[in-house]
């Protein structure tokens, strides 16, 4: 009987998913038959186990949607999108920041059209702002923040960091710089939570239930933010954006640029070359507003001229 109960046990291991439920419900009776009363509510728990394990290894479990815990649309309306992760409306509304929703009347770069509103509406602070998002549970997370630069048209414009409890996990920030203007760009920073310790980019902090983002004032314009969220999970878990070309590009440069330099090293000359890397179409550059600007010298040179001929004049009349 025994033998019979594990040799059943091993059938429904193996079998293909395709026809897992079918023979599952037929083998169970069968099994039925071979063993005592009092072993089948135990044989029947086995089963149902065994089915939701099979079904969580084949993606039964949490889809994108269940795992996100927090998420916001920074300086816009409640939104859900087409992974079904639900933002709730910006709760700095009236608070902190301004909303602004300038971006509305531009279509969104690398976005789909039904979720281009998270990267069309933003809230912006003269000041460093953010969010605090409450997690109650250990494990791993991943910050997704959602930007498009709608306004300026050049790099330099708009810089910031990005802080998390205090750990700057996004440094100096220039979207423009990054992608262009009116394209989306997602930030993506994972972080672990475990025994009261907050674990990113290999720093660690103690941790009291609540995750604290931070938007930080620059030099340059103030700090924002469209959209983001919060889930458990991987970087492999996260959404991909559309492909961008200017990206793909320089991606494919620089992996060329790598492969050139261990060419040089394995044959014993090192490259030197430093011509930058191939960088997204940006616009000009922004004036360098600390220049040195020598307007202020020629001023007195004009008014000794504009006394000088005036008084020469009378003189010459005497």
């Amino acid at each position: 009987m025994l033998a019979n109960y594990l040799l059943l046990m091993h059938s429904l291991t193996q079998l293909p998913w395709a026809n897992w439920c079918v023979s599952a419900c037929t083998k169970l009776c069968m099994a039925m038959r071979w063993v005592k009363v009092p072993l089948v509510p135990g044989l029947v728990m086995a089963v149902l186990s065994l089915l939701a394990e099979h079904c969580w290894a084949d993606g039964g479990g949490p889809n994108l949607a269940e795992r996100v815990i927090w998420a916001v649309n920074a300086g816009g309306e409640a939104h859900t999108d087409m992974h079904g992760i639900h933002f709730k409306k910006d709760p700095l509304e009236g608070k902190l920041g301004k909303a602004s929703d300038y971006g509305v009347r531009l279509p969104i770069l690398r976005s789909s059209p039904e979720d281009q509103v998270l990267y069309q509406t933003e809230r912006y602070n003269e000041d460093t702002f953010g969010y605090e998002v409450p997690i109650r549970e250990e494990g791993d997370y991943i910050l997704v923040m959602k930007y498009a630069e709608v306004y300026f048209a050049q790099s330099q414009q708009k810089v910031f960091d990005v802080r998390l409890n205090d750990h700057v996990v996004v440094k100096d920030l220039d979207i423009f710089e990054r992608v262009g203007h009116s394209t989306a760009h997602d930030e993506i920073v994972p972080f672990s939570i475990r025994r009261g310790k907050l674990s990113v980019q290999g720093e660690v902090s103690t941790f009291n239930g609540k995750l604290t983002v931070e938007f930080v004032k620059g030099y340059y314009d103030n700090p924002k933010v469209c959209a983001l969220y919060v889930m458990k999970g991987t970087l492999d878990d996260v959404p991909k954006l559309q492909p961008h070309p200017g990206l793909e590009k320089r991606e494919e440069l620089e992996e060329e640029e790598e492969e050139e330099t261990e060419v040089g090293e394995e044959g014993g000359k090192k490259s030197t070359s430093t011509a930058p890397k191939y960088k997204v179409q940006s616009g000009p550059r922004t004036p360098n507003p600390y220049a040195a600007d020598n307007s202020s010298l020629m001023f007195p040179i004009l008014v000794a001229f504009g006394v000088f001929i005036p008084t020469l004049f009378c003189l010459c009349r005497l």
